[in-house]
């Protein structure tokens, strides 16, 4: 009896490959950071987490470079569906200490029915720290993107009650106090500000503010957005993305949840912006653990949700590494 040998792999077209890593690589990382890169094979891509970009003060153990990662794997696997390809991830396939943090392989597939509008929505994607509009943002909205959050195996909490609201804006003004007085924190911060045409934060997208002021603080000092910028406005969204555990796989799936929680919010017109600062102190992290979620989820990230007004200029672009950086053959 002779056995028909298995069908070969379909090899996915270089183009495309670029073209979803193109589409990944818009994702949001801490300080525009872009702490991946990524190899192509045959019908698959793995994502790995680029160590040397990780901010060594702020983020001593990893966190938000993974989440950064898991932001850039959740747009990959968006940009391949909406191209045609359906996406098989594997998370962390070497274990929780390797730097191959997913692995994806692709199958042709029919392109998803909202090809056009996820695309766009990728690329409108935008951290705009300007102030909100006093609109506040409707509780079934919030519900509705922390929904889409949990989908994605992450834990959103919406934050609703007064008195969440205001301890954790005490939180969020205590842990920036802590920071601002952490000279080696404060120089990393510095560094990555304006840091190369390619990567960083760049000070044109910095609200310009009154540092003096304690409401009126970004983490990067002034920048030249003539707007200020509140940390927490009463009318904001806030909701707290969580998980079971701090580790490796944890902040994974929260980075697709953030990920897909802002995509979601882009496509109705929402600006997303997220606050890692409570999260970096270990006081403050563990007082929002205690006093906000009572003990129930880790806290890996706030995010702080609002309307932007309509007659609001776009921001520029922040930049990209070229794709030639980040991705190998």
């Amino acid at each position: 009896m002779t056995v028909d040998p298995a069908p070969a792999a379909t090899v996915v077209p270089a183009r495309i490959l670029r073209d979803i890593v193109g589409h990944a690589c818009m994702a949001p990382s801490v300080h525009n950071t872009q702490p991946w890169s990524w190899h192509a094979s045959g019908n698959t891509l793995e994502l790995f987490a680029d160590t040397g970009r990780r901010l060594a003060v702020a983020d001593a153990r990893g966190r938000n470079l993974v989440i950064s990662c898991g932001a850039a794997l959740h747009h990959a696997q968006v940009a391949a569906g909406a191209l045609g390809w359906e996406p098989t991830v594997t998370r962390l396939p070497d274990g929780d200490d390797s730097t191959l943090l997913a692995r994806i392989e692709l199958t042709p597939a029919t392109p998803s029915p909202d090809a056009g509008e996820e695309l766009q929505a990728i690329r409108d994607r935008c951290t705009d720290r300007r102030r909100f509009t006093s609109w506040p943002v409707p509780e079934e909205r919030l519900r509705h993107l922390a929904a889409t959050a949990d989908e994605w195996g992450g834990q959103a909490m919406v934050l609703q009650g007064p008195s969440e609201r205001i301890r954790t804006d005490l939180l969020v003004g205590r842990a920036l106090d802590r920071q601002a007085t952490d000279e080696p924190l404060a120089e990393e911060q510095r560094h990555w500000v304006n840091h190369s045409a390619r990567d960083g934060v760049p000070g044109v997208v910095i609200p310009a503010n009154a540092p003096s002021d304690a409401h009126l603080r970004t983490r990067f000092g002034s920048g030249l957005l003539t707007e200020p910028e509140r940390e927490l406005e009463g009318s904001d969204g806030l909701l707290v993305l969580r998980g079971a555990s701090d580790d490796s796989p944890a902040w994974l799936r929260t980075g697709e949840a953030l990920s897909a929680l802002w995509l979601r919010a882009t496509r109705e017109g929402l600006s997303v912006v997220p606050l890692s600062q409570v999260i970096e102190v270990d006081e403050t992290r563990e007082r929002l653990r205690g006093e906000v979620l009572h003990g129930m989820g880790m806290p890996h990230l706030l995010v702080r949700v609002g309307w932007l007004a309509i007659s609001r200029g776009a921001l520029p672009r922040t930049s990209r590494r070229p794709l030639d950086d980040v991705l190998s053959w």
